[in-house]
C-alpha cells in the first residue's frame, strides 16, 4: 500500500535576498507542484535546506503548507536530525500542526553504528501515530544503513516507507525483497528513478519534479502500463536535468534554473554558496531547452 502516492517533491525553501522565507513565491512554488502531478511534498528536507532552517522556521513551513495544500496533496514533514530528542520534538510538533506523515533522515556527523541507527529511528517512530518514511543518504550522513537495519525498523507498525538513496541497485533489489509486506521503497535519486521501479520500488522522492514533474509522473505511469519503451525514451530525454540538477550541491543548481525561470530567486543561506560562474553556461543549456 502506498500512502504517499508516486511522485513526491522534496521541496526547496525560496528566500528573499535578506535570506528570510519568501513566503508569496513558497506559495506559488506549492501550487506549480499541485498542478504538475505531485501527489505529496516534503517539506523542510535537505532539498529545503533544513540544516540552516530553525526550529520555529520548520514549524512555520510545515502550517503554511498544510494550509495552502488544503488536503490536495499529503504533507511529508522532515522531522529527522542527528539528536535524537530534538527530533522527537519537532515530529510531535508536525503531528499537533496536522502533517500527514514524517520523514526520517539517517543521523549525519554522528556516524552511529547499525544499532545506533536502529534506536534512533525507533525512538523518534515510537514517539508519533504519524506514518514514517526513512531515509537513507549515506552521501549526506557517512553512514549506509544496512539492509537488515531498514527490515528491523520497518517491523514498526508505522514505518511504511523508505526513501534510498545509497545509489546501490543491489542493497535496492535486496531491500524490496527483504521487507514486510506494504512498505514502500522510493527512489532518492532521480537518475535511478526508473532502474528503481524496474526492481520493485514504487515512485519517487525528487527534487527534478520542481522543473520536469508531468514528465515523471508520465514516466511511472507509463512504466507501470507496461510501456517500458516510453518509460525509458522519458528517462533519457530527462537525464540532462537530473544530472544537471547535482552538477555541485543540491539544492544550489536547482534554485539557479528555477531563478532563471522567474520562479524565486537563486539565494541559499551558508555555508551553502551560490553557483560558481564556471558551471553556469552549462546549466544555463538545459534550462533553456527546459524553457523551450
Amino acid at each position: 500500500m502506498m500512502q504517499f502516492g508516486r511522485l513526491i517533491t522534496a521541496m526547496a525553501t525560496p528566500f528573499t535576498r535578506d535570506l528570510s522565507i519568501d513566503w508569496p513565491r513558497l506559495g506559488e512554488l506549492i501550487e506549480r507542484l499541485i498542478e504538475s502531478g505531485n501527489d505529496a511534498i516534503v517539506v523542510s528536507g535537505t532539498t529545503a535546506e533544513s540544516p540552516a532552517l530553525s526550529h520555529d522556521e520548520k514549524l512555520e513551513l510545515f502550517r503554511f503548507t498544510k494550509e495552502k495544500v488544503a488536503g490536495r496533496v499529503k504533507v511529508i514533514a522532515g522531522t529527522g536530525s542527528n539528536n535524537t530528542a530534538d527530533s522527537i520534538r519537532l515530529t510531535k510538533e508536525a503531528e499537533e500542526i496536522g502533517v500527514d506523515g514524517v520523514m526520517l533522515v539517517s543521523p549525519y556527523y554522528n556516524k552511529p553504528s547499525q544499532e545506533g541507527l536502529y534506536l534512533h529511528f525507533k525512538a523518534v517512530a515510537e514517539s508519533t501515530r504519524l506514518p514514517v518514511m526513512l531515509y537513507n543518504v549515506p552521501g549526506r550522513t557517512s553512514v549506509n544503513m544496512s539492509v537488515e537495519t531498514t527490515v528491523r525498523l520497518a517491523r514498526l507498525d508505522n514505518v511504511v516507507a523508505v526513501k534510498e538513496a545509497s545509489g546501490d541497485l543491489n542493497q535496492i533489489s535486496r531491500l524490496v525483497a527483504s521487507l514486510p509486506e506494504g512498505v514502500a521503497v522510493y527512489s532518492g535519486d532521480d537518475n535511478l528513478t526508473l532502474p528503481i521501479l524496474a526492481v520493485g520500488g514504487v515512485g519517487v522522492v525528487s527534487v527534478a519534479s520542481h522543473l520536469v514533474g508531468r514528465e515523471m509522473k508520465e514516466m511511472m505511469e507509463s512504466f507501470f502500463a507496461g510501456d517500458h519503451q516510453k518509460a525509458l525514451a522519458i528517462h533519457q530525454k530527462l537525464l540532462p536535468v537530473f544530472n544537471g540538477l547535482f552538477v555541485t550541491t543540491s539544492p544550489v543548481p536547482l534554485k539557479y534554473a528555477m531563478a532563471r525561470l522567474g520562479w524565486c530567486e537563486p539565494h541559499v543561506r551558508l555555508p551553502l554558496a551560490p553557483m560558481d560562474e564556471g558551471l553556469r553556461p552549462q546549466t544555463d543549456a538545459w534550462v533553456d531547452a527546459l524553457a523551450r
